[in-house]
This record gives structure tokens, sequence and C-alpha cells, in this order.
């Protein structure tokens, strides 16, 4: 066993079995929460650099081994993570750890033969959750497609509230009136909940004016936020067709989504044998056999007239040049997917329309999860997501008792500074609060903030 720097634990004790790139994401992310990790993994060059990077303890071996998760501590651990990449190895980890550890179990499962069968795993298994980057990656890529205008789109409220980003295009009716201002100017309610400008992100007040370039993340109930958008002169019509590159499972799970959507779908892939699967999969969707970095062929499949272009191969410097190309040839939609996190802040200097990244996705999942467990106090969190890369967080807590922060007028709160009240979801109807409003028992609410590391609803109190 590879021993820990400091062995002090502080928050929850984690298993992660697997160090690949979601392992190592999640290592990551859960240390700089506090968490006390071990590692599990069957490359002892793999732990060595985590445990040389991280102040974590590594073990080597077979993650589903009995004697493996003994000496990684099991009995006394609260969470097990299995994101090998073997679907079958993860259940069986968790399986095991369920058993010897009595401990919660989180599973990577990716296969769409079992992606029907989520909830069924999930509860015989007794597992606190299963997660499928490639699934939950094609779930995002399709509402942005349903709203192509968007950067992003963050579904809160089981779907009933939406968390949009967009840039501000010159001219708009949006350039140069302060958020005061915006109800006079526009009439369906939104509450704008951040800004980014010249690389610079601020929760915003009454006065913060918006300008032309401007980066904006608005909140509102779903069903207005298509009048809304149509009221700034923003088109808001789904796309109609959609040419893809590659495919893998991430292909299958978006195809499949946009097919249902009515979305006319061409897949490039090199594969013969997939291209035959595929076609089987969606006789109502275009299988083209061939490289689909190659520009003539591109070119010849029409990607200057397909309103929407998504690279999805497994490198992600393909990706990112497909994209370019695309963008140099016409004004379609892309969505550009990125496994990789380690040139972030490059890849946000490129021009690449929305990018989804697998990983984060299913981080910001477990996280959620992760502090809700660690919450002191009757709130949890429902719902979280890292917006701005990384630089806010937008978090939805429900309340389930009576603390400091319920029954009393937003406006009389001690709010820290650079925290917002984005929403309140009171019986289905969603909110959007003014200083007189109440956070009561049994709502929800959803928060965007500056601050990293909120666990409780009254984490947002000075």
């Amino acid at each position: 066993m590879f021993k820990r720097k400091s062995d002090q634990p502080i928050g929850l004790k984690i298993i992660i079995v697997g160090c690949g790139k979601v392992g190592t994401t999640l290592v990551d992310q859960l240390v700089a929460e506090g968490h006390d990790i071990t590692v599990i993994d069957s490359n002892i060059t793999k732990i060595e650099e985590l445990t040389n990077l991280y102040d974590i303890m590594g073990v080597e071996g077979n993650g589903a081994s009995y004697s493996v998760q003994m000496e990684a501590d099991i009995e006394n651990t609260d969470l097990l993570i299995a994101v090998t990449g073997s679907d079958e190895l993860n259940l069986l980890c968790c399986t095991i750890a369920k058993q010897v550890g009595n401990c919660a179990a989180i599973a990577r499962v990716r296969t769409p033969d079992y992606s029907q069968e989520i909830g069924y795993l999930r509860e015989k298994l007794g597992l606190a959750m299963i997660i499928n980057p490639e699934l939950e990656a094609a779930k995002e890529i399709a509402r942005i497609l349903y709203l192509p205008t968007a950067l992003e789109v963050s579904p809160f409220a089981h779907g009933q509230a939406e968390l949009i980003q967009f840039k501000i295009p010159e001219g708009n009716i949006l350039d140069g009136i302060t958020l005061a201002q915006l109800s006079s100017k526009v009439s369906h309610k939104v509450l704008i909940c951040a800004i980014e400008r010249d690389g610079k992100v601020t929760i915003p007040s009454g006065i913060s004016e918006m300008k032309a370039g401007d980066i904006i993340s608005f909140v509102a109930q779903r069903a207005t936020i298509k009048n809304f958008m149509q009221n700034i002169s923003v088109k808001t019509s789904k796309v109609k067709s959609t040419m893809i590159i590659g495919g893998g499972k991430a292909t299958y799970y978006l195809a499949s989504q946009l097919l249902h959507m009515g979305i006319s779908v061409k897949i490039i892939e090199k594969d013969r044998k997939r291209c035959e699967e595929l076609s089987v999969a969606f006789p109502k969707a275009i299988i083209i056999n061939g490289d689909g970095t190659d520009a003539e062929l591109l070119k010849e499949e029409g990607i200057d007239r397909v309103e929407s272009f998504i690279p999805l191969t497994g490198m992600d410097e393909e990706n990112i040049m497909l994209t370019l190309h695309a963008r140099n040839l016409s004004n379609t939609k892309v969505i550009t997917k990125i496994n990789r996190l380690a040139f972030k802040d490059v890849i946000t200097t490129l021009d690449l329309g929305s990018v989804i990244y697998p990983r984060l996705i299913i981080s910001e999942a477990i996280i959620a999860y992760v502090r809700a467990r660690r919450a002191s106090i009757d709130s949890n969190i429902e719902t979280l997501y890292h917006l701005f890369d990384g630089r806010v967080e937008a978090i939805e807590f429900s309340i389930d008792k009576t603390s400091r922060v319920t029954d009393i007028p937003l406006m009389n709160l001690k709010l820290k500074d650079q925290v917002l009240v984005a929403f309140i979801n009171r019986n289905g109807n969603i909110i959007l609060p003014s200083g007189q409003d109440c956070i009561r028992v049994d709502d929800t609410v959803m928060i965007v903030t500056t601050h990293h590391g909120f666990d409780e609803i009254e984490d947002i109190l000075r």
C-alpha cells in the first residue's frame, strides 16, 4: 500500500477503483473538496502517478477482490466509486463493497445493453448511483440542439427550470441595459445569474450593465425560455439536421435522442462492421462508411449545408480540428466533445462553440451526492453544475427542515458576497424571487455563487 503524506482523514472516506481519466478527475475534485481518498488499480504506474501528485493512498490489485478491498480499508469506508473500463467489473466491485463494507457504492456503466436496465440494476444491487458519461453527454448535446443559440443548457427542478448560457450578439436589445431595466425591455421574466466579460465572471446586481460579447447565464421556467429568446431576437428553433463524426457509444445515445426529437441524423464512421450495427439500430439515420476527417468526404456529404455538426471521435485533437473546419465553412451549430482536461485553458480561447466534457458531467453528479452525504443539517443537494470553466457553481438544495434561512424574507438574510438565490421551486411552481420572498420547508432552492464547496443551504450565510 502506498501511504498518504498526512494521515489525518477529512470529510468522507472514499475508495475510487480505476485510475483512468475519469478516476483521475474524481481524485482531483474530491481531494479539493477535502475528502480522504484511496485509489485501487492493477496498474502500479498509474497509482504511483496519483499518489505522488495528491495526498492520497493507493492499493495495487483487482478492485473486485475481497482481500484488496480489505487492504484499502473497505470496512471503514463511506463510499466506493468504481470507474474501471469494464461495466461488469464495476458492478462486481460495488456488490462486494456493499456486502463487506456496508458502504454506499457508485458504478460507471456505459454499455447500451445495460442502459435500459439502470433503474433495475441500481435497485437490486443497492447502488447509490449508476453513472454513464456517454449517455449524460448525449443528453446535454440534445438539450443544446433543441435551443441551438445556447452555449450550455442545464436543467433544474426535474426539468421545470433551466439555466441557459449564451453570448450577447452585437446590436442585441440586451446590449447596454442594466439588469434593473430588463423587465421593462423584455416582458418574459428571467433572472440573470452570472456575467462573464474579458475573462472575469461576476454574480450581477440590479445596476450591472450587459454588453455585446458578454457571456451570460440566466434562469427561467422552461416553458418561458423560448419566448424570452424570441423577444430579444435570438433564434430559438431546434436544428433540423445534424452530422455526427464517429460511431461510438456517445453517438449511439445521441442518435437515439435526436431521431426521437425529429432531427435528421447522418453518421460518418470508419469501421464497416460498426456502420452495419448502427444501420440496424437506426434505420431512419444515414450511415456513411468513411473517414470523417477527410475534407473532401465531408464536403460531399454536405458539411456546409447541415444545421449542426458534432465530432464524437475518440481523439480530442480530431474533434477540435473538425469543429474549426466546420466553423470555417458555415455558421452551422457545432458542439465539441473533449475528454482530457489538461489543456482546458487553451481550449477556452478557441472558437469551438459549445464544449462538452463528459468527465465533468459525471463528477458533478458524484460531488453533489458526496456533499449531500457530508451535510450536517436537513438540506440535500439535488443538482450541481459548474459553469464558466468551474468558476461558478449552480446548486439546487432541497429544504427538509426549518433552519436559519427559512421563513425569513430574502432581503433580511445576511448573504455572502457573490451569492444569488436564483429560484425557489414550490410544489412545481418556479418562483424567481424578490426580496420579499421566503424560503420554506419542502421547497427546493437554486443558488448561484462563485464560492466553492457549499454542502448545505446555510452555507450561503455570512
